[in-house]
């Protein structure tokens, strides 16, 4: 009796023992994760649909090392700049991989390692993408700090593409598209934001810097429409940079990845202004920006921040009084949002271009 009672125990535990067992394990060990993230940044018109900007005045921001298109950049004009989109791979065997990202409604402006753009610079790809778990790691640098190098701070596995070394691919570039919500501003000081999108749109942040008083309030997933209340904000620093990791994971960010995002546009992302902060739905940029990898990975997550640029009556009078002052340092606060204010408030195009001059600065950093 006790032989028939152990051998029937074996028989059901087991197989169940064997079946947890594979099911931890992935089915392929040599396939690729891919993790992307980046940020789309826009401005809000009047009627709260992102207007056209001159989307790279004010001062270059990245290494000299990086590879930029021909053309010049100070007068692309778009609705939406694309803003450093890092590819990240995982893996634990070596690799070789091909990857293709199209932006038909936009131009690729910059990019990193080398790679094969179309003539009209709506496409890029990197070839031979050589993804190495001991590769090498003596990634190139400049001789001063730069955001750009934030984006190396994850477990991303390295790779090489021809001689040049880096921990992710990297592109940036300008455009024309619609975005998933709008920002107005009513006449009480409300923002009401409408959500565009088939699908609610997650982690909408509203946030405000007035003279370096950082404030902000999280609204969650916005289903339809809602009217936000800056007078609600609140001043908590830590708290901010601590929801914002929060919802990166949320939508499938590594946490090593989340806070090498923040760390990137700490400088950026937090500036003089009102602004929005959403998450873009997954739908929406692979409709942007669809991405081809071979072979495919076995799993691709893309999470990009949609920050849209908010002028309200606040800052359109601080500039107006900036402008009689003709005090330029605080017009310069305002950066490469500076045009569209002032447009905003009836300044002549001419003098928004040489406004747009000043804080221009070298077409790269060393």
């Amino acid at each position: 009796m006790k032989r028939t009672a152990f051998l029937s125990m074996f028989v059901f535990i087991v197989p169940a023992l064997i079946a947890a067992v594979v099911s931890t394990e992935p089915a392929d060990p040599n396939s690729l994760t891919t993790h992307e993230w980046g940020t789309f940044t826009s401005v809000a018109g009047e009627n709260g649909e992102p207007i056209a900007w001159r989307t790279y005045g004010g001062p270059n921001d990245l290494p000299c090392f990086v590879e930029r298109f021909p053309g010049p950049k100070g007068g692309l004009y778009g609705t939406v700049r694309m803003e450093t989109p890092v590819v990240y791979f995982y893996g634990n065997h070596d690799t070789v991989a091909n990857v293709k990202v199209h932006f038909p409604k936009g131009t690729m402006t910059e990019w990193y390692p080398k790679a094969v753009t179309s003539r009209s610079y709506d496409t890029i790809e990197w070839r031979d993408v050589r993804v190495s778990p001991d590769g090498p790691k003596d990634f190139p640098a400049g001789r001063q700090e730069n955001h750009y190098y934030a984006a190396r701070e994850t477990d991303a596995t390295p790779l090489q593409v021809g001689q040049q070394k880096e921990k992710f691919l990297f592109y940036r570039g300008v455009g024309t598209f619609p975005l998933p919500i709008t920002a107005k501003t009513m006449t009480d000081g409300k923002i009401l934001v409408q959500n565009t999108a088939s699908q609610p749109v997650a982690g909408v942040i509203l946030f405000e810097n007035r003279g370096g008083q950082r404030r902000y309030r999280v609204e969650g997933k916005l289903q339809s429409q809602r009217q936000l209340d800056p007078h609600s904000l609140r001043s908590d620093w830590p708290g901010l940079l601590l929801d914002l990791e929060r919802i990166l994971v949320d939508e499938g960010l590594y946490p090593r990845e989340a806070r090498a995002m923040i760390e990137t546009w700490r400088d950026s992302w937090f500036e003089e202004g009102t602004r929005l902060f959403y998450i873009v739905p997954q739908h929406d940029i692979d409709s942007i920006l669809p991405l081809e990898i071979q072979p495919a990975p076995a799993r691709i997550t893309r999470v990009f921040v949609g920050r849209m640029e908010i002028i309200t009556s606040e800052i359109q009078e601080d500039v107006r009084q900036a402008l009689a002052k003709s005090d330029y340092r605080a017009l310069e606060k305002y950066g490469r949002f500076l045009g569209p204010i002032a447009n905003r408030i009836g300044v002549p195009s001419s003098l928004v271009d040489s406004l747009a001059a000043r804080s221009a600065t070298a077409t790269c950093v060393q």
